[in-house]
């Protein structure tokens, strides 16, 4: 989403609304098996987001729901996990995305400490169990405090009820370390792994060889990439998903899962 209600930029929120959606039924026409709601443009991020980033957030994402039909995720930056639930809970979304589960890590906007017991009680008492926690290890765009191997923080992610495992690089467009997805792989087994950041179509055939998905967003955008010193995201919210690279990117994803 572009930047929401009282946000730097924000543009009208039927402006909003409508790029959303523009975004959304492109990679279900390409034959996406989801969509990721996110506030990345909301910049500076709050750990917690306000009443107005919330307010405007659920109605964009409820807007959404209602023309899409595949499994919707639920992501509010920058690690507010009562908020995303909440809305997930609304809109009837699948799953939320949670960034700081079992790390601690400090970033621009302040110290986060993770809690997984907080985010899965607080799931249990708003009656959201259906909803699925994918949570990031180690995540991008922060500096570990409780160093330790990645290993360690993907078995202690599994043992306190994570339901999926979320791997990145350093930044937005940077690919997660072949030796760090085998590292995870290796101490989660089978318990799914998902590609959190710079995966492209070049880079496919080597992540799918540990992870069972991809989340995926600036490679499939339109226009040129800006650099890690312009932006935090490579591309401006103006920039809509390409129908055309959505679909090469499903396809090649395809073809190297079948491969195998």
């Amino acid at each position: 989403m572009a930047p929401l209600l009282g946000v730097t930029d924000a543009p009208e929120i039927e402006k909003n609304i409508e790029n959303a959606l523009k975004d959304a039924t492109t990679l279900q026409k390409a034959g996406f098996d989801s969509i990721i709601i996110e506030n990345n443009y909301d910049l500076p991020h709050d750990i917690f987001v306000k009443p107005n980033v919330v307010s405007s957030f659920t109605y964009v994402a409820n807007e959404i729901a209602k023309e899409i039909s595949i499994p919707i995720g639920i992501c509010v930056l920058w690690n507010d996990f009562y908020s995303a639930l909440s809305i997930a809970k609304l809109i009837n979304a699948s799953y939320v995305r949670v960034p700081v589960f079992v790390d601690n890590v400090k970033t621009n906007y302040g110290v986060v400490t993770g809690d997984a017991s907080a985010v899965t009680n607080f799931r249990k008492q708003i009656s959201a169990e259906n909803i699925a926690i994918f949570t990031d290890i180690q995540v991008k765009h922060s500096e570990l405090l409780n160093v330790r191997p990645l290993s360690e923080s993907a078995k202690e992610a599994i043992k306190k009820d994570s339901d999926g495992l979320i791997v990145t690089g350093k930044w937005t467009g940077d690919a997660p370390k072949a030796s760090d997805l085998e590292e995870v792989r290796e101490a989660a087994d089978k318990f799914p792994i998902l590609i959190g950041s710079g995966a492209d179509i070049d880079n496919l055939q080597t992540l799918t060889k540990y992870a069972d998905g991809i989340i995926i967003g600036t490679a499939i955008k339109e226009g040129e990439s800006l650099t890690k010193e312009q932006h935090v995201n490579l591309k401006g919210f103006d920039k809509r998903i390409s129908l055309e690279k959505a679909e090469k990117f499903r396809e090649k994803f395809l073809r190297c899962v079948s491969i195998g």
